[in-house]
């Protein structure tokens, strides 16, 4: 791996450089902006569920987009041939979008030699012989720690990405991008009653201190405890009352309610709930998010986004008062603004658009337990499944999967089948409280939009919300 780590993409595939660039000139002349986006990746998958294994998928891919922008129009071909005949035939069809004009290509991204993960390759070690016996050994602890315990699955997965971004301007940049995640999920059963927990965790490196013992053990008792605790819930009550957000992986609320409506093509195009609002009020005070892609490691950060501009701490909102989007660079430029370095895409099969990277809110002063002490009659919800979210109007449904009742400042019995539904805007001015306790996630988010993922971060302080409904089958 260490040649490829080395070797450009370009040369790699025997083509030449000037004719190469020739294309890109060819195809971006008279366009506001553009790139060819270059990408080589190896991805395997193990699974290992009832005691065998049942998925082992390893996959090479790589290809490359020409992409040419003109206002707010965008002309795109990829092909996973990287061949000058394919690149010659994606200029003739980018070159459509130029209809004639003639204008200057924007500035190039300026470069940055700050590396926020190694090149290390996830998939060279440790050995696929020695990645089965592993997941066969958490299964194992994990059987034995309850008799309850009716089925495990465990997961293991990981990317290595190098990508190559040149411009027809000369400029070129370079990123390698390693990408690991475990998971573990259990099931557990009394009488005819089961239910499941799970933990994941992973990050920008390779597995070495993923598959130490304390920490899939770590990960494998968070699965168990949280089957456990569920086996025991009772019908989640229904109806507007205090909740309380534990830290950690709950903010992936704020992420989908909040963090979408602040990318900048919704704002841009009108669709978010939040456009037109930039410098005004749009949280409770002590409210303040940002997205940060500068993180060491984070499974949402990124060296360069997938334009070539340096990611960046963008503040979001400030003290409740909206600040900032997060935007790539064609976004930036309609709209009169600076790239925040949020320009991402899930391959290069596909345009890039503004999306977050580790999205988080900041932490306030106040301590969880006095938090969980001003709750008369509220739930806590320590963690959370899938959630919708329509961008449009801010509304937004979300399943706990761990959740508690809260009866006069205390946790009581768990909670099963409660939902948080709301509005992400409306609900921004009902926070109350704040906790000194900011915790990002273990490393195992992955965001859609228009089709696409991509690996993001999320995180929060326990946060006290006022009256908030819920939804349960419980009275």
């Amino acid at each position: 791996m260490t040649d490829l780590a080395a070797t450009s993409l370009l040369d790699r595939a025997r083509l030449d450089r000037d004719r190469v660039r020739k294309e890109i000139t060819r195809g971006l002349e008279g366009a506001d902006d553009g790139e060819l986006f270059l990408e080589y990746s190896q991805t395997e998958a193990l699974a290992f569920d009832n005691g065998r294994l049942k998925q082992a998928t390893y996959d090479t891919a790589q290809g490359f987009g020409l992409r040419a922008v003109k206002d707010d129009a965008v002309g795109y071909a990829h092909s996973s041939d990287l061949s000058l005949p394919a690149l010659i035939r994606a200029a003739d069809a980018v070159a459509a979008v130029r209809g004639g004009y003639r204008g200057s290509l924007a500035t190039a991204p300026q470069h940055t030699n700050v590396r926020l993960y190694g090149d290390d390759n996830p998939l060279d070690a440790p050995g696929f012989e020695a990645k089965v016996k592993l997941l066969a050994e958490i299964d194992a602890y994990v059987r034995d720690k309850d008799p309850r315990v009716r089925q495990v699955s465990v997961s293991l997965g990981a990317t290595w990405q190098v990508i190559e971004i040149l411009r027809p301007d000369g400029d070129s940049y370079r990123d390698i991008r390693p990408l690991v995640r475990v998971n573990i999920s259990v099931v557990a059963g009394s009488g005819d009653r089961q239910e499941s927990g799970s933990k994941g965790y992973g990050g920008r490196e390779g597995y070495a201190r993923f598959i130490e013992t304390k920490a899939w053990r770590d990960a494998a008792d968070g699965a168990l405890r949280e089957a456990i605790v569920n086996l025991d819930s009772v019908p989640a009550p229904a109806g507007e009352m205090d909740v309380v957000l534990g830290p950690g992986w709950p903010g992936v609320m704020l992420h989908e309610a909040v963090g979408h409506g602040l990318e900048g093509d919704f704002n841009r195009k009108r669709t978010s709930a939040f456009a037109g609002l930039m410098g005004q009020q749009v949280a409770a005070k002590g409210v303040t998010v940002v997205d940060d892609g500068t993180i060491s490691a984070r499974r949402g950060s990124l060296s360069i986004d997938d334009e070539g501009t340096p990611t960046n701490r963008t503040v979001l909102i400030e003290d409740g008062i909206l600040v900032g989007y997060m935007q790539d660079r064609q976004n930036a430029r309609l709209m009169n603004m600076k790239p925040t370095g949020n320009g991402r895409r899930q391959s290069y099969a596909h345009v890039p658009m503004p999306r977050m990277t580790n999205t988080y809110m900041l932490a306030g002063g106040r301590d969880p337990a006095e938090i969980l002490a001003s709750v008369k009659n509220g739930i806590y919800a320590a963690n959370f499944g899938g959630g919708q979210v329509d961008i449009t109007s801010g509304k937004y449904v979300f399943q706990c999967t761990e959740a508690y009742k809260i009866e006069n400042g205390k946790l009581g019995a768990p909670l099963k089948g409660a939902m948080l539904i709301g509005n992400g805007p409306t609900d921004l001015h009902r926070i109350s409280m704040i906790g000194n306790d900011l915790a990002l996630d273990d490393g195992i988010g992955t965001c859609g939009k228009q089709g696409q993922g991509v690996p993001v971060g999320v995180g929060q302080p326990t946060l006290r919300m006022d009256r908030i409904t819920v939804g349960g089958t419980g009275g």
